[in-house]
């Protein structure tokens, strides 16, 4: 009889790890929940593979004579998260409809139209034909699918329960893009502008201001120019004589930025920051929290155990400060404590959100209670946002003017100067 090693958490969430001498896979599942176990992974042993019943072997698709596969770094391996929302949806709703899991991807398939996933469509297809699950294919292509996606499926396969967890993750997917599109369209405009307003502040600098320098030089005649004028000049003089040079230096800031961020002290102070900025701190602070509520709430409700959730949660929380947080929680509830202490110490959650995650964790309705705080904060990011928008037009217009009205009165500080040395004589 064929064996399978598996690995399954108990009833505490603590992770146990053994094996079982059974006909099948699903033969495993049941015999470990009957145990008490949440099985999360169940593969049959190395040695034993091929004594059973052999898997039918994938399709490979025959190429062409004439056909050319050329692929090229950096393109091609992964799939926008709109597109991916798009397809998660459609899945939802074929497998909902009563159509065959297998179907329904080849269905798919044929209509999908962006090359990549049409692909990798195909190949999720040709896995479970082969006789993998459908979060084995998944695993298999982790760059479109991350841990929050392949483990929710799994756990939809565990509890048999495959097309609602699908209509989950297709309603968190769309939430979060939601949430997104509008953060990237409030910072749109702010961005456009500065955009253009920087083009002309190296325009002035580079092309007005030197002609401003030579007619001070005959009006003067040697004469000292105020020192903020000279400071203007020098700074233009350098942007002038040094332009490649300049915009080497910026780049050059850019690229030493993004390498430090990629640093572990440096993701933390980037992320902190993010947090603490005056106008843009209470936005990225409610899309966090919304983002990882939502993200708990679905995974446990969909039956993924709590510590494996927590797991996921901190690698999807997109922000150093709030996985720092996710891992306390996590060391917390796996010696048997409660989640609010944790969060509390953090100190990035309000006491709004502690207070209902308590109520929820003491009336064993957690997941529900977590999804009403994101829904709650999904409104709370409309009000940032705009409230944000409204901030960010003056603040940049003043700004500009600040700017703009610094080097017009630094080019007219001299002819100041000599208009008061003309009426003087």
């Amino acid at each position: 009889m064929p064996k399978f090693n598996y690995v399954a958490m108990d009833s505490r969430g603590k992770e146990t790890k053994g094996s079982l001498d059974v006909a099948n896979q699903n033969e495993a599942i049941s015999r470990l929940k009957e145990m008490g176990y949440f099985p999360t992974k169940v593969t049959e042993a190395a040695g034993e593979k091929g004594k059973g019943a052999k898997k039918k072997p994938a399709k490979k698709k025959k190429k062409g004579k004439g056909s050319i596969n050329i692929t090229i770094p950096g393109f091609g391996g992964k799939v926008k998260p709109k597109v991916l929302t798009t397809f998660t949806r459609q899945l939802a709703t074929l497998v909902d409809a009563g159509l065959p899991l297998l179907r329904g991807l080849r269905v798919l398939a044929k209509q999908e139209k962006n090359a990549v996933l049409k692909r990798i469509i195909g190949e999720l297809g040709d896995s479970i034909e082969g006789g993998s699950t459908f979060s084995e294919g998944l695993a298999q292509h982790p760059k479109v699918f991350n841990k929050l996606f392949i483990n929710m499926v799994k756990a939809g396969e565990l509890g048999g329960v495959l097309e609602v967890v699908l209509n989950r993750l297709a309603e968190f997917m769309e939430k979060a893009e939601k949430i997104k599109g509008k953060v990237i369209a409030a910072m749109f405009y702010p961005a456009a502008v500065m955009v253009v307003a920087g083009g002309i502040l190296v325009l002035l600098m580079v092309v007005v201001v030197p002609k401003f320098k030579q007619i001070f030089t005959d009006m003067l005649e040697g004469a000292a120019l105020p020192a903020f004028t000279q400071f203007v000049l020098n700074i233009s003089e350098t942007m002038t004589n040094n332009f490649v040079g300049t915009a080497l230096s910026v780049v050059a800031a850019f690229i030493v930025l993004k390498i430090a961020i990629k640093t572990k002290w440096g993701r933390w102070g980037f992320d902190k920051f993010k947090l603490k900025f005056p106008v843009l701190g209470p936005v990225v602070t409610k899309v966090a929290i919304s983002r990882f509520t939502r993200t708990l709430g679905t995974l446990v409700s969909s039956g993924v155990p709590i510590l494996q959730a927590l797991m996921i949660v901190r690698e999807t929380s997109g922000n150093v400060i709030i996985s720092n947080a996710v891992t306390s929680v996590h060391e917390s509830v796996k010696e048997g404590e409660t989640i609010t202490k944790p969060l509390d110490d953090s100190k990035v959650f309000p006491p709004m959100v502690i207070s209902m995650v308590d109520v929820g964790e003491q009336t064993g309705a957690l997941p529900e209670m977590l999804m009403r705080i994101a829904d709650n904060y999904d409104e709370e990011v409309d009000n940032a946002v705009a409230a944000m928008t409204s901030l960010l037009e003056p603040i940049m217009i003043v700004f500009l003017a600040v700017v703009v009205g610094s080097i017009v009165i630094a080019l007219f500080l001299p002819l100041i100067s000599l208009i008061d040395q003309l009426g003087g004589q």
